[in-house]
């Protein structure tokens, strides 16, 4: 009788079993970890079910001021207070935006996700791209701004929420990657020592200090050396911080990709009679890149994140916007089911972009970068 096929049902039971006896029973010792450890697990998702599901309450009577919370609040820690977010949630999406013209930022954010999906396909990996993300970045900033027939203005002051979330970090970064490969490439040029010694003193205020110094000195020290009656929306200042100090850190990560493609390569292309820059575009850089894909998700990921501390130069961003929407007495003590609702955009967001790096990892390097 012939053993089951590697696809066939037993056969999948008989690798997990076997899986499991050298990985979760394999000794005494490891036996009753992975007891104890079962046990807390099934405790902990049974409580948590309890409290997310079974114990919750998810509307309540009445709404804004005189919505009647009695009931999430006879609940108390059993069960959660799901009405909040049917409640608030265009506040913690918006923020302050004009309630009657909501759709504009709503339309905004469909526009970054329909960007960022276009992005993420190689075949638009042209010159075009550049392009399409100028058009995009015009787009969003003059639908969310206003001030044209048919759109009237809404000041940055009441923008808030996910579009503000999404433009400093998605802008920012875009901005950043230019500066981030120029700023590696003038650390390697040893035939320029002044711009070399500029771009090293740059890198290293900027990762010497935390992104909260940062945006408090594009917040407060910066208007101060403009000219007298110049001035910078508080916004934009924001996202020249998170710019400068994004493009710092991926500088460095692109400058170790560099260092790391073979010197082989370099000379093959000299061989070819490649210049300098045709050589750098065409064969270095995008071998270098590739190696630098974890590292710059990874600081994506925290800027993304970090995009949360713009609460303390005024601005009203996804987090903010939830840790705000329970300042209200009737929602008041209901911040844990506001903060686990962005958590989930939080997550989904990074945990996109976290596959689509490895995918990108595994992928066969691509034959050409940029096509004309």
């Amino acid at each position: 009788m012939s053993a089951p096929s590697s696809g066939h049902p037993a056969g999948a039971l008989a690798r997990a079993w076997h899986w499991s006896r050298a990985n979760l029973f394999g000794s005494p010792l490891s036996t009753g970890f992975t007891l104890l450890l079962a046990w807390a697990a099934f405790h902990a998702v049974r409580g948590f079910v309890d409290w997310a599901f079974v114990n919750a309450v998810w509307s309540v009577p009445g709404s804004g001021a005189g919505a009647d919370t009695s009931a999430c609040r006879a609940a108390g820690d059993a069960g959660a207070c799901w009405a909040i977010i049917p409640e608030k949630w265009r506040f913690i999406l918006f923020g302050r935006y004009r309630y009657d013209e909501q759709w504009r930022p709503a339309v905004a954010v469909f526009l970054f996700l329909v960007l960022f999906g276009l992005t993420m396909w190689r075949r638009l990996w042209t010159r075009a791209l550049p392009l399409c993300w100028l058009g995009a970045m015009a787009a969003i900033l003059l639908l969310m701004h206003g001030g044209v027939p048919g759109l009237p203005m809404v000041p940055t002051d009441l923008w808030g929420g996910l579009p503000v979330t999404l433009i400093l970090a998605g802008f920012g970064l875009a901005a950043a990657f230019p500066l981030a490969v120029l700023v590696a490439l003038c650390r390697r040029a040893s035939s320029l020592p002044l711009l070399r010694t500029v771009c090293v003193v740059y890198v290293e205020a900027v990762r010497g200090v935390p992104i909260v110094s940062v945006l408090f000195m594009a917040s407060v020290m910066f208007p101060l050396l403009l000219p007298e009656g110049l001035n910078v929306d508080k916004l934009l200042r924001a996202g020249v911080a998170f710019t400068l100090f994004a493009a710092a850190y991926m500088s460095e990560s692109i400058r170790g990709a560099l260092q790391a493609v073979p010197r082989g390569q370099h000379e093959a292309a000299d061989a070819l009679g490649l210049r300098y820059w045709r050589k750098t575009t065409l064969v270095v850089l995008p071998q270098a890149l590739r190696l630098a894909v974890p590292s710059l998700v990874n600081t994506f990921i925290g800027i993304f994140k970090d995009t949360s501390l713009v609460l303390i130069i005024g601005i009203l961003d996804l987090l903010t916007a939830a840790q705000f929407s329970t300042l209200e007495p009737a929602w008041s003590g209901f911040s844990t089911e506001t903060y686990l609702f962005v958590g989930v955009i939080y997550f989904a967001f990074c945990a996109t972009v976290s596959r689509y790096s490895r995918r990108l990892e595994q992928a066969a390097p691509a034959d050409r970068t940029m096509e004309p």
